[in-house]
């Protein structure tokens, strides 16, 4: 089963980290979504942190990890925040478990395809050598010459752990990631929807959801709002975390709009 940080007491809140992410990414959210009632499982998704790691990566066994972790924890429909690959997991699981679902939050991805365009990256993790034992700051350098943006590198050396006395090493799968990265730009299959409450964030700095998406996301989703957050890029919840709280904490307690009226 994924590894978990569990918090909170109340609706459950499953919190999906993007690609090259962990639960950890979201330790300072998801206390504040404990904080606000919720019981908040910040999931590392197969291949990532503490999870197991595994030669199959697709959407379908993701999926599949998600139903066999909400029934391992007895979650009853809980609510969905997913970011980028986490994400489009979340919206693989709703339109096809739709019974399964709450609300789900969607943060910086769409329903469409994506081509490959984490070149750069995983150019920088793979220069890196571990069997020379570096060190941190050896690590960074060498990131640094493939990834201009000091964010992002902090963000992937988040990944970083001793293995051994010594010896660093990477908590994701990276030979998988190598082999199979096309497959996270998947696209949401045709005719699939999902018609429970759903909230769209995107970074008004990001280019990840695009106005004309909007049309595709209301197929699949017809129930959906789209909603940005100011000054952020594609890692919007970290950029400006107070927007990001007020907004799906104000969407989580609102009003189911299909019940009105009952």
């Amino acid at each position: 089963m994924l590894h978990s940080r569990i918090e909170g007491q109340g609706k459950p809140l499953l919190i999906i980290h993007g690609f090259l992410g962990t639960s950890d990414n979201w330790k300072t959210l998801g206390g504040q979504y404990a904080a606000n009632g919720f019981r908040v499982h910040a999931i590392d998704m197969r291949n990532h942190g503490k999870s197991f790691h595994s030669d199959d990566f697709t959407y379908d066994a993701m999926v599949q990890d998600l139903v066999e972790y909400c029934d391992g924890n007895n979650l009853d429909k809980p609510d969905i925040i997913g970011h980028s690959m986490g994400g489009k997991a979340a919206m693989f699981f709703a339109v096809r478990y739709p019974e399964r679902v709450g609300r789900l939050i969607v943060a910086d991805i769409g329903p469409k395809y994506y081509r490959p365009h984490h070149q750069d990256i995983l150019a920088g993790l793979n220069a890196v050598d571990f069997s020379a034992k570096p060190e941190r700051s050896d690590v960074e350098e060498i990131l640094s010459q493939h990834i201009g943006d000091a964010g992002t590198r902090q963000f992937l050396m988040k990944n970083l752990y001793w293995k051994e006395p010594g010896q660093l090493a990477y908590r994701f799968n990276l030979d998988v990631f190598n082999e199979k990265i096309d497959n996270i730009g998947q696209a949401l299959p045709e005719g699939s929807q999902f018609d429970g409450p759903t909230l769209f964030l995107r970074g008004d700095k990001s280019n990840y959801i695009r106005d004309e998406d909007s049309e595709l996301i209301k197929t699949h989703f017809p129930n959906a709002e789209i909603k940005d957050i100011k000054n952020s890029g594609h890692w919007l919840h970290a950029e400006n975390p107070k927007q990001f709280l007020e907004e799906t904490l104000g969407f989580l307690d609102s009003p189911d709009p299909s019940k009105r009226g009952e």
